[in-house]
């Protein structure tokens, strides 16, 4: 009976280490972070930034969990030099003062297509609460690193002049649309990643 007590008490305790919520980071070189608006109403632009950072924590078994991202607001690229330094200027992000985008959510619930993430989104110094639209989510291993990873795509849409980017209203429209495609490693295997980076 003791050694059925002990056998019952290890198979509880391995299922709820299984069920606990898995770290992973964020792999910039597998991540990109765009943003998208239309000019004069006509043609729509699309630019994105090179560097981001931060972390998923995903539970498999509530099928929920949270995530931290910082988008470096100078590694902006919009394929032309003299646009990426005005955007960088005051009027736009000011990077000068402000040179990181964060996302803090608090609350990730995936339930199909309604799968969302909600947080607290802060441009420009400015913090307002928003609700990625989760598109794609799926956690496997990693068929060439051999790593655990999780891939998503998640997407908002927000009005710049809720971020003080409000200038050049009748040439660039209010609603700008920014787009996450994240690939994140498992925490354990975070710092085996970064040794294969280096010795690229």
């Amino acid at each position: 009976m003791k050694r059925l007590a002990i056998l019952i008490a290890l198979f509880a305790f391995s299922g709820a280490a299984q069920a606990a919520p898995e770290t992973y980071v964020i792999d910039n070189s597998h991540t990109t972070s765009q943003f998208s608006f239309t000019t004069l109403g006509l043609s729509s632009q699309t630019h994105r930034f090179e560097k981001i950072s931060g972390k998923v924590v995903f539970d498999p078994e509530a099928k929920t969990g949270s995530a931290e991202v910082t988008i470096d607001a100078t590694s902006v690229n919009t394929g032309h030099a003299l646009f990426n330094k005005q955007i960088q200027a005051a009027d736009f992000f000011d990077t000068a003062n402000f040179p990181a985008i964060t996302f803090k959510s608090s609350k990730m619930s995936l339930n199909g297509d309604q799968s969302v993430m909600s947080g607290e989104l802060t441009i420009k110094g400015v913090t307002k609460p928003v609700t990625l639209a989760i598109t794609y989510f799926q956690c496997l291993p990693h068929p060439t690193l051999k790593m655990d990873t999780c891939d998503a795509n998640a997407t908002v849409t927000v009005k710049r002049s809720e971020f003080n980017m409000g200038k050049y209203a009748l040439l660039v429209s209010n609603d700008i649309t920014l787009n996450l495609a994240i690939k994140a490693v498992k925490e354990s295997s975070a710092m085996q990643l970064a040794s294969l980076d280096s010795a690229r």
